[in-house]
């Protein structure tokens, strides 16, 4: 049997979910963050409000994975592009307007229950989204991390993973 390479998706796929997740700052985030950095579902839905903000409220250009979050239990960096951290910019205006917590120790990517996000209701998300984009396949959500880990295309402006080699496109 031959090997089939992985699914990815396209630029233009890309580009089809990010506008249709334009009006909705968690999903978009979610989904921009995937596509900019190569996270994997359980390392983003982990992070806490102090792994990307600084307590002032300022998005970090590198955020910290925690062992606990981080595949295989090992910690490690990953840098942000300049387009998310001006996403990031935006979802906290976002998350203080819906009052959800700020606390370094709070959950980014909250519920509507006000509680961290679960990987079941991204993945649902996810379909329901490329559904609304017009898709005409569905892609399971770990399709978004490996394209940005395997993409030369415009959309990612650097990914830098622990325990693989980084790749900076313009």
């Amino acid at each position: 049997m031959p090997h089939l390479s992985p699914q990815t998706l396209t630029q233009v796929e890309q580009r089809a979910i990010l506008r249709a997740t334009a009006g909705n700052a968690r999903d978009h985030l979610i989904y921009s963050l995937a596509l900019g950095t190569g996270l994997r579902l359980a390392e983003i839905v982990g992070l806490n409000v102090g792994d990307v903000y600084t307590t002032e409220g300022r998005p970090r250009n590198r955020v910290r994975l925690r062992p606990e979050i981080a595949k295989g239990g090992r910690s490690g960096d990953v840098f942000l592009p300049d387009a998310l951290v001006a996403k990031f910019r935006r979802f906290w205006r976002h998350k203080a307007t819906r009052h959800q917590g700020l606390r370094p120790e709070d959950p980014l990517f909250c519920s509507q229950s006000r509680t961290r996000i679960s990987p079941r209701r991204v993945q649902f998300a996810f379909r329901t989204w490329q559904v609304k984009a017009g898709f005409d396949r569905l892609y399971p959500f770990h399709a978004g991390t490996r394209q940005s880990r395997t993409s030369t295309g415009p959309l990612v402006t650097c990914s830098w993973r622990r325990g693989s080699h980084g790749m900076c496109r313009r």
